[in-house]
């Protein structure tokens, strides 16, 4: 007769378990929790410094953290999601020591304290650099879409904005006139103080509707408006230098004067558009449909020794080209140094990037043309030393062997990162709305990920 190992599902435990013992030493979960038990939390503790002692304590933050980053890392950040697992999932309930946060304290925790979460980001990045998991020699940046927590659907263009806003004013307007009617008639049938319920609510409808249009409109135009002022003051500075000139050479300038815009009679463009869900998310080009969805424009500075991310941020700019320097800069703030090398595609391109002082002694590998995979740059003669452009130079330098084996690195040292975050850990969209939260939201998800790095580089972090 065959044999069994026993099973007795009901078997009560004879000595407490410990929840040491329910996972290999090894597991994920273990080593967030250690390194969490490293981190200064601070400013997430001293926020609970005010209550008045009533009601029910909350629950332990360095608990909540570990909860959310490790559901961040595992790709499951809904709060719901984190709820359920406390109660069916082993690494949860060890993390949360057998305590079940509800989701809407969990999506309160983290609302709460995105910016102190977010700030996690560089204490994460200088345990990496101490485990010697940042060399700094060569860095690549890139953007990858991302879409915002709002749709495209509800995006309207201005042109459209000016056409429903004169359609709901005419349905509006109909509508007070057929309430009139109805009141009339009513008051003559029934006397005064009798109406009908269901023309104000399509009144209100159609009234709030009309107001988020205005406000929408509004948005847009102060924003033209304050593009007028800033051409302004460049057609102004224009106006200066050549009546200087001018005035030195005693000639007349040809050409045209620059004009100086009315910011009172600037207007929208017509396919200006504004969300009304997120209004700072942009319609963008999203390279994984290959279509236009409501995104926003994520940033990434990784170095190439452990595919490590030394600088973070969110743009709302469809392009890349303004990104290069405020990224470099953020590098040099949170390592202290500037790399030895940096490449980006040609997104990143223009003359003033490559001269600011900001990357001066950096070695750049940043294409002036855009290039399909596998093709060489285009070519371009031996520049000469003085009268050739930074373009050309680039493309020079591109074209030569040492320049090609430089950039080919660029695609695995920072496109396999955003392939791990978007792919492997499925983080596509983010759950916040507005810029200042999605960034926050991205140091999030870019200081999980270089945990991961950091756990399967088998790094122990040490308590302080």
């Amino acid at each position: 007769m065959k044999t069994f190992k026993s099973y007795t599902p009901d078997q009560s435990y004879l000595f407490p378990p410990s929840p040491r013992e329910w996972l290999p030493e090894d597991h994920l979960s273990y080593f967030i929790s250690d390194v969490v038990d490293t981190l200064d939390l601070s400013s997430i503790i001293d926020s609970y410094s005010c209550g008045d002692g009533r009601g029910q304590p909350p629950y332990h933050p360095a608990m909540m953290v570990k909860l959310l980053l490790y559901a961040y890392c595992v790709g499951r950040p809904s709060s719901r999601k984190i709820e359920k697992a406390t109660y069916e999932e082993v690494p949860f309930r060890v993390l949360s020591a057998e305590d079940h946060p509800d989701h809407d304290t969990i999506a309160e925790f983290r609302k709460r304290h995105l910016p102190s979460l977010a700030g996690l980001f560089y204490q994460v990045l200088q345990i990496c650099r101490e485990a010697g998991l940042v060399k700094l020699g060569h860095v690549s940046l890139d953007g990858t879409k991302v879409k915002a927590n709002a749709s495209k659907h509800k995006a309207m263009s201005y042109a459209r904005m000016e056409k429903a806003e004169a359609e709901l004013v005419r349905q509006i307007d109909a509508l007070l006139k057929e309430a009139e009617e109805v009141d009339a008639a009513e008051d003559a049938k029934y006397g005064k103080g009798k109406r009908g319920d269901e023309l104000p609510k399509e009144l209100a409808r159609r009234e709030s509707r009309l107001m988020k249009i205005r406000e929408a409109k509004a948005a847009l135009e102060k924003k033209a408006r304050k593009k007028a002022v800033d051409k302004g003051e460049k057609a102004k500075a224009k106006i200066k230098e050549r009546e200087d000139e001018e005035k030195r050479t005693g000639k007349k300038k040809r050409g045209r004067k620059s004009m100086v815009p009315d910011p009172d009679m600037a207007k929208p463009e017509p396919k200006a558009q504004r969300n009304f869900t997120d209004p700072q998310s942009r319609i963008m080009i999203d390279g994984a449909s290959k279509g236009f969805e409501q995104c926003y424009n994520a940033q990434a500075v990784v170095d190439s020794e452990f595919q490590i991310i030394v600088a973070s941020d969110v743009t709302q700019q469809t392009n890349d080209k303004k990104q290069l320097i405020p990224m470099m800069k953020q590098v040099e703030e949170n390592i202290g140094t500037k790399p030895d090398i940096l490449s980006a595609d040609a997104g990143y391109f223009s003359e003033d990037n490559l001269t600011d002082e900001q990357v001066e002694g950096v070695d750049l590998y940043v294409p002036p043309d855009r290039q399909k995979h596998g093709d060489d740059p285009p070519s371009s003669e031996l520049p000469s030393e003085i009268d050739d452009t930074i373009k050309e130079q680039m493309r020079h330098k591109l074209r030569t062997d040492a320049g090609k084996k430089v950039y080919a690195r660029r695609k695995a040292i920072v496109e396999p990162v955003f392939g791990q975050i978007k792919q492997a850990r499925g983080f596509r969209r983010f759950s916040f709305r507005g810029l200042e939260k999605v960034a926050a939201e991205w140091d999030l998800v870019c200081l999980t990920h270089n945990l991961l790095k950091l756990f399967r580089a088998g790094t122990v972090p040490q308590a302080a």
